[in-house]
């Protein structure tokens, strides 16, 4: 079994949060929660975080700064950000992902989950198992 895909996940709003962290584990992700953009950075820092999914509205540092910082510590890392009062355009974030709340359903959220963090993980290798790819590479031998 291949090991589990770790989120952070951040919202001020704890309701929100332990929703999101119930949706997330059951469908196999370990799940960090913070409800702020300091702890935020903390848990990033002493973790091996394979995704952030983050809020925009946080109390001290919106979203999008806790992305910036977050982005100089670790660039590779897919970083979602989540807002229901702005949407995807609507101004400059450095988030790899924008997701309206309130219009993105959970199964969009874990989807959009499931090929952030793939992504993450580089291209898949090209399997040999297809019988067309098998005749063509035989005729141009």
């Amino acid at each position: 079994m291949r090991p589990k895909k770790t989120i952070l996940c951040v919202d001020d709003n704890e309701q929100t949060l332990s929703v999101r962290k119930f949706l997330l584990e059951t469908r196999g992700y370990r799940v960090y929660t913070a409800t702020n953009g300091n702890d935020a950075i903390n848990v990033f820092s002493s973790t091996s975080i394979d995704l952030v999914l983050t809020d925009l509205g946080l109390p001290q540092m919106d979203g999008n700064a806790l992305i910036g910082h977050l982005k100089e510590i670790s660039p590779e890392v897919p970083m979602i950000l989540t807002s229901e009062t702005v949407r995807a355009g609507e101004r400059n974030h450095r988030a790899d992902a924008f997701l309206a709340k309130g219009t993105c359903t959970p199964a969009e959220l874990i989807e959009r989950i499931r090929i952030m963090s793939a992504r993450k993980r580089g291209p898949r290798k090209a399997t040999h198992n297809h019988p067309a790819h098998d005749t063509l590479v035989a005729k141009a031998s």
